[in-house]
């Protein structure tokens, strides 16, 4: 990522939105075993262009995956209609160091990613509910035998007169998962233009059908 001094905000290259299909594994030249994650990526439609003299920063909104109209909010179908952009379920926003090259309407895809390059994938993990203080934090549980009652509870949480209340920060059970997460560096292994299939190596967040944001890794 770039650093942009003059707003003092990060600066991320055009991104692409698309869902994950799932994960498979494929054989290189050599024979060896990759496990790899498939993704159908774009295409996304470029339905709003920021430029800094007019809102302060240089940015580039994106839509993806087409929907109906009753599916949206008045708000949202008359800031696409504005453009003359069909209704479009997903939008985001992408800073970028210029605008010149984009235009409102183009049709983004993977195209703009190529073979080897490395990018970054952020998405939502998958919910597991509410979980304990074991499976949330592996913290240990207390001792199975000797009379103990205390298991799985998770002990002392603070201190009793001073401060006497709970420090902010400490680790509790409660939600697991369901959050934002970005895994940086992953390899690009193929990507097909006329499917709009892109093969990453390795992992990424959440399950199969799962929104994901996937940026270039500089």
């Amino acid at each position: 990522m770039k650093h942009n001094k003059n707003i003092g905000r990060t600066i991320v290259s055009i991104g692409l939105l698309g869902n994950k299909i799932g994960m498979t594994q494929i054989f290189d030249e050599s024979g060896n075993i990759i496990p790899v994650t498939i993704l159908k990526v774009g295409p996304c439609i470029i339905t709003q262009i920021k430029t800094e003299m007019k809102d302060g920063y240089n940015a580039i909104q994106v839509g993806y995956s087409n929907t109906s109209n009753k599916s949206l909010t008045q708000p949202e179908l008359g800031h696409l209609q504005k453009s003359n952009i069909q209704p479009l379920k997903y939008l985001k926003e992408f800073r970028v160091d210029s605008v010149d090259e984009f235009e409102v309407g183009q049709v983004l895809n993977v195209d703009l990613l190529s073979v080897d390059q490395l990018v970054n994938i952020k998405g939502k993990t998958i919910g597991k509910g509410f979980s304990g203080l074991q499976k949330r934090h592996d913290l240990r549980r207390g001792p199975m035998t000797h009379g103990s009652k205390n298991h799985r509870a998770p002990g002392s949480i603070g201190m009793g007169t001073t401060p006497g209340r709970v420090l902010p920060g400490k680790k509790m059970a409660g939600q697991l998962g369901n959050k934002l997460t970005t895994i940086k560096k992953l390899k690009v292994i193929q990507l097909s233009s006329e499917e709009n299939i892109l093969i990453i190596k390795g992992s990424v967040p959440g399950k199969p059908g799962n929104l994901l944001s996937i940026t270039p890794s500089n």
